[in-house]
């Protein structure tokens, strides 16, 4: 690991590393909420007769900032202090966690600066660069954006924000989770909850949720084939990663592997995994949109994928829960997934 990067993450883990609880989770909330909403959830009988199932839908996607991302991150920056909030925070992301925090150190009035791939989705460096977040563009081939993060960090005196392995990023990703349990308490509880992959903090968060919330309700993740470390890891009890020749359109959610706070919430708490091919995602993002009028990117549309063409029998029928954890998809990538039958 990276000397720089260690020596980042090493502050971080003196506020961020101990595993969080149900109750950071319900604790999160009212400090998330003055900045992300409360998105709904829907129904669709063309759904359900394709999955066979009972589908309920969390879309994140019509989230601020279009992603779930916000919720970590507003649950970490405002617990920084004023000295903190002067030197200001640095993370690195494809996207969704980059216009997470650039949201919400520019509503708590703080600098900021993302190192982002420079293949990353106009779209999301359009909206980091909207919230007036500096970029550091890095080539993954041949930089290390941990190497980057690590040095700016210590140069700067900032604070590193991870995207997923920080007990605060967690409880905050894990709101999500929280209202998709409390919304169906009121009627039935989801028998099953499939949820996207990346590092696992929403993951993560969200089996906090459930444990408190809908104790009874199984947990699934849901991966690109190739990038299904979580679903590999929960099989062998321990940390898998991936093979570095992988690709997958869902840029979001390809991580080398689970974090090790992430996981070690999940061995312990989900059932299982899911692995979906791109044909499938995009086969799911032109359903989101035909049927639902839902943007979803890619990374954000592996559940739903799972639902359609992944249900094993004995899910038929039953009440199942998915995340559509995002919607920052690049405008062309997106018009020609539509376009394709």
């Amino acid at each position: 690991m990276p000397a720089g990067y260690a020596e980042a993450m090493s502050q971080a883990r003196l506020t961020g590393f101990s595993p969080p609880t149900h109750d950071d989770v319900a604790a999160a909330e009212r400090l998330v909420r003055p900045l992300a909403i409360e998105t709904p959830v829907l129904r669709n009988d063309a759904l359900d007769e394709l999955a066979g199932a009972f589908v309920f839908l969390k879309p994140e996607c019509l989230q601020v900032t279009g992603s779930f991302k916000i919720r970590g991150a507003t649950n970490r920056l405002v617990r920084m202090n004023s000295d903190e909030r002067r030197r200001g925070v640095v993370a690195f992301s494809s996207g969704n966690h980059a216009q997470g925090v650039a949201r919400a150190a520019r509503v708590l009035g703080m600098p900021a600066l993302i190192v982002m791939p420079l293949d990353a989705p106009e779209v999301k460096i359009d909206g980091v660069k909207a919230d007036g977040a500096e970029i550091r563009l890095y080539d993954r081939m041949t930089e290390s954006r941990e190497t980057i993060a690590g040095e700016i960090t210590r140069e700067r005196g900032a604070v590193l924000v991870p995207s997923y392995d920080d007990r605060h990023v967690i409880a905050g990703q894990g709101t999500a989770g929280l209202e998709f349990a409390r919304a169906m308490a009121a009627d039935t509880p989801l028998d099953h909850f499939i949820c996207c992959a990346g590092g696992g903090g929403l993951m993560a968060g969200c089996a906090l949720a459930f444990e408190g919330a809908s104790p009874s309700t199984r947990l699934w993740t849901a991966e690109p084939e190739g990038f299904d470390d979580h679903r590999r890891s929960l099989e062998a009890g321990d940390i898998r990663t991936i093979d570095p020749a992988a690709r997958s359109i869902c840029d979001a959610i390809l991580t080398p592997q689970p974090g090790d706070l992430t996981f070690a919430i999940n061995r312990i708490r989900l059932s299982g995994g899911f692995a979906v091919t791109d044909d499938e995602v995009r086969e799911a993002m032109r359903f989101a949109f035909r049927h639902l009028k839902l943007v979803v990117e890619p990374g954000g549309a592996v559940a739903l994928a799972a639902a359609m063409f992944r249900l094993p029998a004995y899910m038929r029928g039953q009440r199942v829960g998915v995340m559509l954890s995002g919607g920052n998809v690049d405008p062309a990538l997106f018009a020609d997934i539509i376009r394709q039958a």
